[in-house]
């Protein structure tokens, strides 16, 4: 056990998760957003492949005899791939494991050598990890070696994402829940009891962020006015670089927050139709820019020529909307809401360019189907209180908002249509939703697909100044103790 407590100011929190690294240096009395976000991936040039005789491609396993110093990372990585120079990517995260500890260890050396402009000989800085759950006790111990023979750190401790994700939306006493992630490629679906995630009971649907990009892209191909604006009869693109602008476009549109999912039975409401009736809830909801803008909206099309009000009125009766892209004007429909329809419906991504085929299928289901089942799996007494905190996170929830809405309006078939309370009190009969809150000010508006980061930080602040210090490994006590002691000290092993 140990009694150093460290400055806050010191303090590095890295969040790891399949494809991603968000870091930051320093906690302050508003927990700040990650300084630092790469994808989690190395390179390797294929010369140093084929010396070792491994022709593979990028997922293959890179070569026993890689160094750390062998890996590009980062905008060195960027750069390459930028050149078309000859490079295997490898992502030693993505499936949901540590793959290669020596790539984790050059990403993790970049992020805080290059990024964070730390230094190995004077490290003064405690880190508080979050990775992706599931690890195995070997694996733990592994990255407490790294981290303290290779990187010096003052002091570390792991923390299993999920948890992490789950501590920076719940409130008061509620430590049940069921978080949702959904990251590039994968939905990771983990149930949460007592402040413990059960791991028997996670689920991984190989859907993602990607699938729904190509999804809506491929919904464009419908629309004339896209395809003959991106492809004009006169300069047609190939099939190759229409796909590559449809795909870009999609991302556009997403980025661009265009697109709504609404839960079933639920009507969009319009910050305009509301009016503005408490000036000091709308300043706390961090919404006065948003009132603003609509009021100098109804100013323009107040002045507006008539046939200019006739467009504008058509546009939102038809829910059109204009976005330049690539220096070109674009009108969008109503094709772009579905952008999350895969989600919930796997099967409209079969024959869809540019979805990757993942195997086995039969995993592919629905999400509020992989949600049910991974409740269910839970003991019976615990899925009231489970479905009583569903949290929808991940990269897709940084522009989207409702999807936790959507999401609980479909798994209606888990929960009880006519509860009876006096007689049955374990069924569930309702689902509740959470979302990052907005007294978390630099985190407000920014969507929930920051609450890992922002979960690392709350747990990070509590870890580092807890005097007793039961929930990091110091210095001291990995030289007495070894490597072993980070599964008896840290967050996510109590």
């Amino acid at each position: 056990m140990s009694s150093t407590t460290f400055r806050d100011s010191t303090v590095v929190i890295i969040e790891t998760s399949r494809t991603s690294i968000r870091a930051g240096i320093g906690l302050h009395d508003l927990l700040r957003l990650p300084t630092v976000d790469i994808p989690a991936r190395v390179g390797l040039r294929r010369s140093a492949v084929s010396q070792n005789g491994d022709e593979g491609p990028s997922s293959s396993k890179a070569p026993v005899s890689t160094k750390v110093t062998d890996y590009l990372v980062g905008s060195q990585l960027d750069e390459a791939l930028a050149t078309d120079q000859d490079i295997t990517v490898y992502w030693p995260f993505a499936n949901g494991d540590v793959s290669d500890f020596i790539q984790a260890e050059a990403l993790w050396k970049y992020v805080l050598f290059n990024q964070l402009g730390l230094r190995r000989a004077q490290m003064e800085s405690p880190v508080m990890l979050s990775v992706v759950a599931g690890l195995s006790r070997d694996a733990y111990e592994r990255i407490c070696q790294i981290f303290f023979e290779r990187f010096n750190v003052a002091g570390f401790a792991i923390l299993d994402r999920p948890m992490a994700q789950f501590y920076a939306v719940i409130s008061g006493l509620q430590l049940s829940g069921v978080v949702v992630d959904i990251d590039l490629e994968h939905t990771d679906v983990t149930p949460i009891a007592d402040g413990f995630p059960i791991h028997l009971a996670r689920t991984v649907v190989p859907i993602g962020l990607n699938d729904c990009l190509a999804y809506l892209a491929h919904l464009f191909r419908s629309n004339t006015s896209v395809m003959s604006t991106l492809s004009p009869a006169d300069s047609p693109l190939s099939e190759e670089a229409l796909q590559e602008a449809l795909v870009a476009l999609a991302r556009h549109v997403w980025e661009s927050g265009l697109i709504k999912v609404l839960a079933e039975g639920e009507a969009a409401r319009d910050l305009e139709d509301e009016g503005v009736t408490d000036i000091a809830a709308i300043v706390v909801a961090g919404k006065e820019r948003a009132v603003i803008e609509s009021g100098m909206k109804r100013k323009q099309n107040a002045k507006a020529q008539p046939a200019e009000q006739a467009r504008a009125k058509e546009m939102e009766a038809l829910d059109l909307v204009s976005t330049e892209f690539r220096e070109k004007e674009l009108t969008l429909g109503k094709e772009r809401h579905r952008f999350c329809e895969p989600l919930f419906d796997p099967a409209l991504l079969d024959g869809i360019p540019g979805v990757k085929e993942k195997e086995p299928k039969d995993l592919r289901l629905p999400l509020q189907t992989a949600v049910g089942e991974a409740v269910a799996r839970t003991e019976v007494d615990l899925r009231n209180y489970i479905w009583q905190g569903l949290f929808v996170t991940g990269a897709i929830t940084n522009h989207i908002k409702g999807l936790g809405a959507a999401l609980s309006a479909r798994v209606s078939p888990y929960i009880l249509s006519a509860p009876d309370p006096l007689n049955n009190e374990v069924q569930p009969r309702a689902v509740k939703t959470l979302r990052v809150p907005d007294y978390f000010a630099e985190y407000r508006d920014k969507g929930d697909g920051l609450a890992g980061f922002l979960g690392t930080s709350i747990i990070a602040k509590l870890s580092f100044n807890d005097s007793g210090g039961k929930n990091y490994v110091s210095k001291a006590d990995y030289v007495s103790r070894g490597p072993r002691v980070v599964l008896g000290m840290s967050p996510s092993l109590l």
